[in-house]
């Protein structure tokens, strides 16, 4: 059966992201942060009550052993990874002098690296079959900074920029990748 991965399935648009591939008969793989893995395995509970396959992960998508060994484990356990949504948002309001280097790069890291490791390891996997999709959503910050959004609005024009560049490499190798601005939660 052909996977699914969404990384940052939270309450809302993540949430229903994995619930719209599992009605489509994909196997979900779904991921948050380890700390939320409550909240995660009621979300895969009530996509498997809904007669979709979801699984849950406690992952933290920073984290470059973890992505690594969660692609593997889903390429081996569940199936071949056809479809790579990567959903974390970090959407916080500091203004500019509140805003710490801690913040800063925290933001970054959760919404512009761990994206780029999703997008790499969903790539490794995906080449050499010569299909899949990698997804990455955005947030009108990509395109427009604004007050008080100065850390989130650096990291997701990053993660859009990442996303650019992935779909002129991989397309050519048959990996369809986008950037999506989907607003609110």
């Amino acid at each position: 059966m052909a996977a699914c991965l969404v990384v940052g399935a939270g309450d809302g648009v993540g949430g229903a992201i994995a619930r719209a591939f599992a009605a489509e008969g994909m196997e979900v793989c779904i991921t948050r942060r380890a700390r939320n893995l409550e909240q995660l395995e009621d979300l895969a509970q009530s996509i498997r009550d809904g007669g979709g396959k979801a699984r849950a992960y406690g992952v933290d998508a920073r984290s470059e052993e973890e992505m690594i060994a969660l692609v593997d484990k889903i390429e081996a356990e569940v199936g071949p990874l056809e479809v790579v949504v990567f959903n974390i948002g970090a959407n916080v309001r500091f203004g500019i002098e509140e805003t710490t280097a801690r913040v800063f790069s925290k933001v970054w890291e959760m919404a512009c690296f761990a994206g780029f490791l999703a997008g790499r390891e969903a790539a490794k996997a995906m080449v050499p079959r010569g299909r899949g999709t990698i997804l990455f959503t955005g947030a009108t910050a990509s395109l427009r900074g604004r007050d008080g959004f100065a850390a989130f609005a650096a990291a997701k024009a990053g993660l859009r920029a990442l996303a650019q560049s992935m779909a002129r490499e991989l397309g050519p190798k048959g990996i369809h990748v986008a950037h999506v601005i989907c607003d609110g939660s």
